[in-house]
C-alpha cells in the first residue's frame, strides 16, 4: 500500500478531500496518508461535534400557534464517543439538559427552554489540540465578492464586539 508524506496544511486539505470520498485514512501524528477504504462517518479519535437546537417558550404562549416568534439557540458541543450511535445518544442527553429549570425575562414573564433536536452531528478526524478543525462548511459556486464579505474585521468578531 503506498504511503505519501505531505506538509501538514496540504495534508489536512488533501486528506479531507479523500476522506469525504471514502478513499483514505490518515495517521495524524505523522500526517501519512494511506490508501484504503475508510468510513468518513466514524471519528478515528472518538470525538464528534453536535449542534443542539433549543428555544425559549413562555408558559403563557399560545402553543398551537407555530408561527409565533421565539428566541432560539444552536449550541455547538463536543461529544466523546466510540461510535456515531453513541455520539447521537450522548448529544440527545446533553440537549435534554437544557429543559431543566425555569427562566424569566425582566418583566417577570416565566418560561423554559425547549430542546428541539440536533441540527448536525459530525465526526472529528484529528486529535484535539490548538488549531484542530472541528467542523467545516463547504460552499460551491459562490461569488468571490460574497465569500470575501464573510470575513469580519477584528472588532466585529464576537469576542471583541463589546456585548
Amino acid at each position: 500500500m503506498p504511503t505519501f508524506v505531505l506538509c501538514r496544511p496540504l495534508a489536512v486539505i488533501y486528506t479531507k478531500v479523500l476522506l469525504l470520498r471514502g478513499l483514505t485514512t490518515c495517521d495524524n501524528k505523522n500526517m501519512r496518508i494511506k490508501s484504503e477504504k475508510w468510513d468518513k462517518d466514524v471519528s478515528p479519535v472518538d470525538w464528534y461535534v453536535a449542534r443542539v437546537l433549543v428555544r425559549f417558550e413562555y408558559y403563557d404562549e399560545d402553543k398551537s400557534n407555530l408561527n409565533r416568534r421565539c428566541k432560539a439557540w444552536i449550541n455547538q458541543i463536543l461529544i466523546k464517543a466510540g461510535s456515531p450511535e453513541e455520539a447521537y445518544e450522548k448529544a440527545l442527553e446533553h440537549g435534554k439538559l437544557h429543559e431543566a429549570g425555569e427562566a424569566w425575562d425582566d418583566t417577570g414573564r416565566k418560561g423554559s427552554w425547549q430542546f428541539e433536536g440536533l441540527t448536525s452531528l459530525l465526526p472529528i478526524y484529528d486529535e484535539l489540540e490548538d488549531g484542530t478543525e472541528i467542523s467545516w462548511h463547504e460552499y460551491e459556486n459562490r461569488a468571490v465578492k460574497k465569500v470575501k464579505s464573510w470575513a469580519l474585521p477584528k472588532d466585529e468578531l464576537e469576542v471583541f464586539d463589546g456585548d
